[in-house]
């Protein structure tokens, strides 16, 4: 069956490549049409090719906030995975409050409130930290606190469907082994569980790169920010056209390089299934949203 199914993948591929071809396409026919825009290409040749040390900075500045964020939301979402599922009802209702707010107010205005409202009624000013001899700004602090706790609401829901994957018996083994909840969970549970929350974990930390944008309401300096302020002054002024088509290249590179660290940990994570059947998805049906093109489903069937 999985045979069977690579015909009508590979047409599904390739049709989602002539589809963006022809956006590219008409996109470059629109530009070299008639204007009084002067276009300048070596921008965005010298901004990918020959980055400048700011555009390299921005690019660590959002890797570094990505990592460090998604970090803290896995750790917030196990802790509340575990409390939604918990037996003592206080715990699961401050869980479930946590992703109800979370999830249901935009990461804009959490920012927002975090570095400017906390920091207006004098609740916390986010000065700055020095850690290892590196100066972290407060806001690129309050910008990795917001996006974490963010993430963290989502995380919650992604590693709860992972142990609720899990056969309730390996836990009742696990206590009549002698083990307690907690070493039971750590040990026999979540290991288990990670094969189911790889591969989502993994799609958030690829939107966690393209969200840390939004940390330009407080002037955070990542990629967006330093192509915005390339188009506000310096010989690439007002040069939006080209500057943010290199900023999209950017992250394009950033995204692309991850889904294949993706695939690789997934079919790594694979190989230890037992199932005999390579469930990964291909990065190139991932970044195009193919996602539902399986082997297991093409076999379910």
């Amino acid at each position: 069956m999985t045979r069977a199914r690579s015909g009508p993948q590979r047409e599904r591929t390739r049709s989602a490549t002539r589809l963006i071809g022809f956006v590219v396409l008409a996109l470059l026919l629109a530009a070299c049409g008639r204007s009084s825009y002067q276009y300048n290409w070596n921008i965005v040749v010298d901004s990918v090719i020959r980055p400048d040390h700011l555009i390299l900075s921005g690019v660590w500045l959002t890797l570094s906030i990505s990592v460090v964020s998604q970090l803290i939301g896995v750790i917030l979402g196990i802790f509340g995975a575990v409390g939604r599922i918990s037996r003592l009802a206080p715990i699961r209702w401050l869980a479930a409050f946590y992703v109800w707010f979370f999830r249901g107010t935009p990461l804009l205005v959490q920012i927002s409130f975090l570095y400017f409202g906390l920091g207006v009624t004098g609740v916390y000013n986010f000065p700055d930290l020095v850690l290892l001899g590196i100066t972290i700004p407060g806001k690129v602090q309050a910008g990795i606190i917001a996006l974490g706790v963010n993430e963290g609401a989502y995380m919650t829901e992604i590693v709860r469907a992972g142990i609720l994957a899990i056969d309730p018996g390996q836990m009742e083994a696990a206590k009549s082994l002698g083990m307690t909840y907690r070493r039971a969970m750590r040990r026999i549970v979540l290991p288990q569980a990670a094969r189911v929350i790889v591969p989502p974990l993994g799609n958030e930390f690829n939107n966690m790169l393209k969200t840390t944008s939004l940390l330009v309401i407080i002037s955070v300096p990542e990629l967006y920010v330093t192509f915005s302020r390339k188009n506000a002054s310096g010989p690439t002024v007002f040069h939006p056209f080209e500057l943010f088509i290199a900023a999209a290249i950017w992250y394009l590179l950033l995204t692309t390089l991850w889904s294949l660290v993706q695939t690789r940990i997934e079919r790594r994570l694979a190989r230890g299934s037992g199932t005999g059947v390579d469930d990964t998805v291909r990065w190139r049906d991932r970044l195009l949203g193919m996602r539902n093109a399986s082997p297991r489903s093409g076999r379910a069937r």
